[in-house]
């Protein structure tokens, strides 16, 4: 299978450029499923009902969430009836939406997709490493699906690694969001998991982390309350991370960092055919 994961969307810069580039990347690079991170998609602060409809028919699959899932009052309601959009599943019991869920992919293929949120330096939810266990003891990755991802939305780098390998061999990728900056060790585990500590955003780089430039550099200078935070309305760049897999057990077979338009130098991953 070919699969892409896009990282988190930030603003109108992010959704324009998915909705500009994902078709055709789609097409070029034969995908199977595209997962997309949401959580910042409303103009930086969580995401509606109609942009997720938005980001539907520009050839997403399914959308993640995080920290941001429950900035737009509405998400606390429509999240129960859509049931492509996910929050992070170790959210205690209760809250409303579901953190994993498995999808049918093209030609009827399924696929887990796990979403969970670290607790370094993020808010102190449920252990993210037992929930996820606990998941993965119900599907067999290469037998009841066909491919396997989890999305990790954390800040600690270390926490993110420490996931990779400790799920290594389970699942088909392990992504990490939150942090906005595509980093550079896309790599596959011993295992066989394909890995990136951050996918990066789909949004504005010229920025700070996708946010307009002025409040939070006041913040950091002068320590003192501020406007409230705004995305940056630049030309986005849609970055990502292209996972491969092997039919038969659902391990990675490549792994390639994705990146499309705005200021950050692309690459596009060559689609090797047989």
């Amino acid at each position: 299978m070919r699969l892409l994961f896009c990282g988190d969307i930030v603003g109108r810069s992010g959704r324009d450029v998915v909705a500009e580039r994902l078709p055709a990347l789609r097409r070029d690079l034969d995908l199977d499923f595209v997962v997309a991170n949401a959580e910042n998609a409303a103009g930086g602060f969580g995401v509606t009902e109609k942009i997720c409809e938005e980001l539907f028919a520009a050839g997403v699959d399914a959308l993640t969430g995080g920290n941001h899932s429950w900035d737009q009052r509405e998400a606390m309601e429509f999240i129960a009836r859509q049931p492509r959009l996910l929050r992070p599943h170790n959210y205690p019991s209760g809250a409303p939406g579901r953190g994993f869920a498995v999808f049918e992919a093209r030609g009827g293929r399924k696929v887990l997709l796990l979403n969970v949120m670290g607790r370094l330096f993020m808010d102190p939810l449920d252990d993210p490493f037992a929930c996820v266990t606990a998941e993965l003891a119900k599907h067999r990755l290469g037998g009841t699906v066909a491919a396997a991802i989890l999305d990790l939305h954390a800040e600690a780098s270390s926490e993110k690694m420490a996931m990779g390998h400790f799920v290594d061999g389970r699942v088909s990728l392990v992504v990490g969001t939150h942090t906005h900056v595509p980093t550079a060790d896309a790599q596959i585990l011993p295992g066989g998991t394909a890995y990136q500590t951050d996918a990066g955003m789909c949004g504005d780089y010229d920025s700070v982390i996708g946010m307009a430039k002025p409040a939070p550099i006041q913040r950091f200078t002068r320590k003192l309350p501020t406007e409230r935070l705004t995305a940056a309305q630049g030309p986005g760049t849609l970055c990502a991370v292209f996972v491969e897999t092997d039919d038969t057990t659902g391990l990675a077979r490549r792994v390639a960092p994705l990146r499309q338009g705005g200021r950050l130098a692309e690459t596009l991953p060559a689609l090797e055919r047989a």
